[in-house]
């Protein structure tokens, strides 16, 4: 991330634009910078220009405390001044949810996609987030960074022998470092229910998209996202799951785009 505009509270955000056409924000989940969306931007850039980038507290931008969902609205906010004015965005996963919070906000965006925002359709998923919160909290409070991974890839489902194998590479250090932020995507997710007040605000075309071979769950809450927005359209990406395939996921985003 090369480029690097100021939010409104002085925090610094580092991105890239690649590609000269109309500027689409990529926005990342838990746990991912900028970089994981580099392979992504590539794949549109013969269209849009790309702009991922590094969510405060990740990667190259910085980050001022308090931190309030509206701080991640107005480094959106930034960006897209930065790149324009106006710009379409694509979130994936929790970052979806940041998209949903900036669009409703006011922001000037043309259209939205959204890849797997993990809401919850029941009570029971609600009462599993709000667990989650709250040991969260605990542990980032103690500095217990390593814990807090783990409790996010248990939350993801994630066996027990794939986070200690995690434990041991050589990215470890770097997802404890970024651990921190996993309260930023917290609370971006809420309750952890599908907004659909906030959906049915919303002004702009939605598009919804889900992995084929996705958990059941997944694909509901990406239809029930859509179903609530006013200009909602859901798709199932065959063969694809949460850790989507680029090459794949391009042509679907460019035929949005598009439009």
């Amino acid at each position: 991330m090369d480029k690097k505009t100021v939010s409104r509270d002085g925090t610094a955000l580092a991105y890239e634009r690649i590609g000269a056409g109309p500027p689409v924000v990529l926005v990342g989940g838990a746990m991912t910078t900028g970089d994981g969306l580099l392979p992504l931007a590539a794949q549109l850039a013969h269209r849009f220009g790309a702009v991922p980038y590094d969510r405060r507290g990740r990667g190259s931008s910085g980050d001022t405390a308090p931190f309030a969902v509206a701080r991640e609205v107005e480094d959106l906010a930034a960006l897209i001044d930065a790149v324009g004015g106006s710009a379409a965005l694509y979130g994936h996963s929790s970052g979806g949810a940041l998209v949903v919070h900036a669009v409703a906000s006011g922001l000037p965006v043309s259209q939205v996609a959204l890849y797997e925002p993990p809401f919850a359709l029941d009570p029971s998923g609600a009462k599993e987030r709000a667990e989650y919160t709250e040991r969260l909290t605990e542990l980032l409070a103690e500095g217990r960074h390593g814990d807090a991974v783990e409790l996010f890839m248990a939350l993801t489902g994630a066996p027990p022998e794939m986070i200690e194998g995690a434990r041991r590479s050589p990215m470890w250090p770097a997802m404890e470092a970024i651990a921190p932020t996993l309260a930023y995507d917290d609370a971006a997710m809420g309750d952890g229910l599908v907004p659909a007040q906030r959906l049915a605000s919303l002004s702009v075309p939605v598009l919804t998209i889900a992995g084929g071979a996705s958990a059941e769950w997944m694909r509901e809450a990406a239809r029930a996202v859509a179903d609530a927005a006013p200009d909602g359209t859901y798709r199932t990406l065959e063969g694809q799951t949460h850790m989507v395939d680029p090459t794949a996921l391009a042509p679907l985003l460019t035929e949005f785009f598009t439009r």
